[in-house]
């Protein structure tokens, strides 16, 4: 009895909520999120700019309709615009722009209240969280696109978003980056070796050689990469390596952030080393943060700090502005000014 006269207590309080946000529209816009955390009363509601929605067109197969006509193939992904209450951008200036590319690499980038995300957008920058053709979440049809097409589909809707947004004038043309971790890594990798769109970039544990992935991924992912890309064997081994960054330092012309664990058995660290030596090599910015007895995402709350707070830093010196986080300093090799 007890039990369910506390469902009926909630189921109530919902309903109150429903109908407050319903009738109060001039405190409560279209623009909120409401965060409500409901046991026997409302504990907080929380504001945030929402996103705004994107749906471009890309090049690639056409979209059938029902009908038998065609529309044009689409990405989707989220555009946050830079929101602080207490601070203002200097006027006729732009937003550098960073890219999101999520994990996965079948995954989705969601529309929800990510602190991830606000903690860029607070400090100034605009985020596009890319969902790229092969994300879930809009239907099995634009899921299937990536099979076989890991590392071309991806990479194309992360750079026709920031060219996008760079031409429409919303977004600083001079200052595209990228990040992304594990998959999304090798998706900002790849970006960075095979286009020329973004001028800086941040790779978490990404990716950089796809054959040494298939080699040694775990059991249970062992023969996703097959869809992803093709099944391994000598004939297809020159797709591998055509789609591995690795093997393509010398087109890398930006400044690029390497975070990886020293224990990572899914991404060994030596990638990320070897990308760091090819990068410095090249008289690019690049810095390189290896942090002790993390594995393959980091674990540890101070490292996780780090890696956010460095990448932000990284981004800042090369884009030449002073971050207002005073805490955080990086040896950042080749940095010129």
């Amino acid at each position: 009895m007890a039990s369910r006269k506390l469902g009926e207590q909630k189921r109530e309080l919902r309903t109150v909520l429903v109908k407050r946000l319903l009738t109060k529209k001039r405190k409560y816009s279209r623009n909120t999120y409401i965060c409500a955390l409901i046991q026997s009363t409302v504990k907080k509601i929380l504001e945030v700019k929402r996103p705004k929605s994107l749906e471009n067109p890309t090049d690639g197969d056409q979209v059938p309709r029902l009908n038998g006509s065609v529309l044009p193939p689409l990405q989707y992904g989220f555009l946050y615009t830079p929101k602080n209450k207490d601070y203002k951008a200097p006027d006729g200036t732009l937003p550098p722009l960073l890219v999101k590319a999520h994990g996965g690499p079948t995954s989705y980038s969601p529309n929800t209240l990510r602190l991830l995300i606000q903690y860029f957008t607070s400090r100034g920058f605009a985020v596009l969280d890319v969902n790229y053709r092969g994300s879930n979440g809009f239907g099995t049809q634009y899921r299937n696109k990536l099979k076989t097409k890991w590392g071309i589909y991806d990479v194309d809707d992360c750079c026709t978003g920031a060219q996008s947004l760079a031409d429409e004038g919303q977004v600083d043309k001079n200052c595209l980056c990228i990040d992304g971790g594990s998959a999304g890594g090798y998706t900002t990798l790849a970006c960075l070796a095979f286009k020329n769109v973004f001028k800086a970039g941040t790779s978490l544990y990404g990716v950089a050689d796809l054959e040494a992935l298939v080699r040694d991924t775990h059991k249970f992912e062992s023969r996703y990469i097959d869809n992803l890309v093709a099944p391994y064997s000598e004939e297809t081994k020159k797709i591998y390596d055509e789609r591995s960054p690795i093997h393509y330092v010398d087109k890398l012309n930006c400044a690029m952030a390497f975070f990886q664990g020293d224990e990572d058995k899914i991404v060994p660290p030596n990638q990320a080393e070897m990308m760091y030596e090819a990068v410095k090599a090249k008289g690019l910015p690049t810095v390189l943060v290896m942090f002790k007895g993390e594995q393959h995402g980091f674990r540890k709350a101070e490292n996780i700090q780090t890696a956010l707070d460095g990448e932000f830093y990284f981004f800042a010196k090369v884009f030449g502005f002073e971050p207002a986080d005073k805490h955080m300093s990086l040896d950042i090799k080749n940095l010129k000014g």
